[in-house]
């Protein structure tokens, strides 16, 4: 290890924490709206796609600052998909990190504007953020948008959603979580590299530690589902098989499930040495996913 990654991750966890209020608080909006907004922010979770954006720059540029305007544009967007996942037309659950879900300590309504709001103000951050170049904004919005979007994330959802109560195979099971997950983490991994500096060669061999990463961490999260702890996962364990999802314990086993998040991580760490990244904190944090416990 580097350093010591619980130290690391809540170094930066308060740092996008500090800049997700900062760029909330200084909006102009309805006030239930804005609250909604923060509301769900501020439930907390562990930052990991905006760390992710700033571990992947520091082994190519220097100056932090930069990224952060992104990193928290990157955590708006997901936090905004947390948001419409709970609604009742999706997930339909009433807590997220332990806290009541968005349409539940509001209503529905705000939720959706809420999340809408959320997703159309990150690029609003990125268009107007000094730190960046005109080129920069344009390469940042354009990748961000296609992970996001309709060939990235929102593409998962819908393919998560078609696989309720079918079977899937393997291949199929990696597709939605490549597009589900994987879209941010692989935004994360490219932004933060891009804007250090990284050439196009390293670009390419992070774009394929970035897919095993996303599979390390949705596996992980099928695992956690199963045989994880309530009160760190802040919601019921056991929600996958009451709301049909495909899983790969559901698929594989759990002995199943736990070889192939190791085949995953043994990619993904040949594509980091590939990427001159091989003694970076990705490598760590690559560890740290296939770990978690919560």
């Amino acid at each position: 290890m580097l350093r010591n990654m619980k130290d690391y991750l809540q170094e930066y966890r308060q740092l996008i924490d500090k800049t997700l209020l900062e760029k909330l608080d200084t909006i102009q909006i309805p006030e239930t709206l804005k609250q909604s907004m923060i509301y769900s922010v501020k439930a907390g979770g562990k930052r990991l796609r905006p760390i992710l954006l700033l571990a992947s720059y520091e082994v190519y540029g220097k100056k932090t600052a930069i990224t952060l305007t992104t990193a928290a544009a990157l955590e708006m967007i997901h936090t905004y998909s947390l948001i419409h996942d709970d609604l009742p037309a999706m997930d339909d659950d009433d807590y997220r990190r332990g806290m009541l879900t968005n349409h539940k300590a509001f209503d529905e309504a705000t939720a959706i504007l809420a999340g809408d709001a959320l997703l159309t103000y990150s690029f609003e951050l990125i268009a107007n953020d000094s730190q960046l170049t005109a080129d920069q904004k344009v390469e940042i919005l354009q990748v961000l948008t296609e992970a996001s979007g309709p060939k990235g994330m929102v593409a998962g959802q819908i393919l998560d959603m078609q696989a309720e109560n079918q079977p899937v195979t393997l291949e199929e099971l990696e597709q939605i979580h490549a597009h589900k997950t994987g879209e941010l983490l692989r935004f994360a991994v490219y932004a933060g590299a891009f804007l250090g500096g990284a050439t196009r060669t390293e670009l390419m061999h992070l774009k394929e530690f970035s897919y095993y990463l996303g599979l390390i961490f949705q596996v992980q999260d099928d695992i956690l589902d199963i045989m994880g702890d309530e009160a760190k996962l802040g919601k019921p364990v056991g929600s996958d098989e009451s709301n049909q999802k495909s899983t790969y314990p559901k698929l594989l086993g759990l002995e199943g499930a736990i070889e192939k998040k190791t085949w995953y991580v043994d990619k993904a760490k040949a594509a980091l040495q590939k990427a001159n990244a091989q003694e970076s904190v990705l490598m760590d944090l690559t560890e740290y996913f296939s770990q978690r416990d919560h």
